[in-house]
């Protein structure tokens, strides 16, 4: 299971990596983004918000930085299969979880457009997550018994 989930965080960062190229390659160029799918259509607005730069970046640039990471790191982990890259593979993919919630918040909330593309690239993250989850389970930590099964008992008062 382990292969078949970076095989497929690998893919999943190929298809986000497309998606944040195509955003940034619009935003630096100009163009208004193809966007008509019903009630979806609302990329030129988000693209055009205030909320489409942080600190003078454009987002879709974070894009293609995150899944050009997340697709390096899943290639070195299928060529080294090493715990740690999984382990960076997990705080990655929350990192972006985290980001991808945060923007849907805004574009629902305060923009009040969705973008169809920004939509794609939430989803994929979230499919990232799930995969990088179930790659490198988080195990708890066995709690040791005490020595002695029987505790003896306070004093009566």
């Amino acid at each position: 299971m382990k292969r078949w989930g970076v095989v497929l965080i690998l893919v999943l960062a190929f298809f986000g990596l497309a998606d944040s190229i195509y955003l940034a390659q619009h935003e630096a160029s100009g163009a208004p983004l193809i966007c008509n799918i019903q009630n979806l259509s609302g990329c030129n607005i988000v693209a055009n918000s205030q909320y489409s730069r942080i600190f003078g970046i454009p987002t879709a640039d974070f894009g293609v930085l995150f899944y050009s990471i997340l697709f390096v790191l899943a290639a070195l982990e299928l060529a080294l299969f090493d715990r740690l890259l999984r382990r960076v593979l997990q705080g990655l993919a929350l990192i972006g979880l985290a980001v991808s919630i945060f923007s849907t918040f805004v574009q629902i909330f305060l923009i009040g457009a969705l973008c169809v593309y920004c939509l794609a690239s939430a989803v994929i993250t979230v499919l990232v997550f799930i995969l990088a989850t179930l790659i490198e389970p988080i195990r708890r930590k066995k709690v040791l018994p005490l020595s002695s099964p029987h505790l003896p008992m306070p004093p009566a008062l």
